[in-house]
């Protein structure tokens, strides 16, 4: 069983650091492309339930999430971004870090190699 989880999107630059970080520090991991594999609501559940971030944070306020219509209120509680990111799972913030009971948003980049080694 790998140390971390890291839910990833290839395309990120973020996302590959987080490993690149892994793999310096010699951290076994497995990674979770999220886009082609979404979590469903157990698993948002279950790591919201874990995350060190605030819940809302979870959901990236980019251009798709302008796009839908969306707004900060929309993704205030635990339940709405459940929500929201079944449906959308891209909105996910990446990279995500889930070790043991904890897990943490890899933005920005310097909180990675911390997580990884505590």
């Amino acid at each position: 069983m790998a140390a971390v989880t890291v839910f990833h999107n290839p395309r990120c630059s973020t996302s590959k650091a987080a490993l690149d970080a892994a793999d310096a520090a010699g951290v076994d991991v497995e990674v979770v492309r999220y886009l082609t594999t979404p979590l469903d609501e157990a698993a948002l559940r279950n790591l919201l339930g874990k995350l060190e971030d605030p819940a809302t944070d979870l959901v990236r306020r980019d251009a798709a999430f302008a796009r839908l219509g969306l707004t900060n209120a929309d993704v205030a509680t635990a339940d709405q971004v459940v929500a929201v990111l079944v449906e959308h799972p891209e909105l996910m913030q990446r990279p995500v870090l889930e070790k043991g009971k904890r897990a943490i948003i890899g933005r920005p980049k310097d909180r990675v190699p911390a997580f990884l080694t505590d």
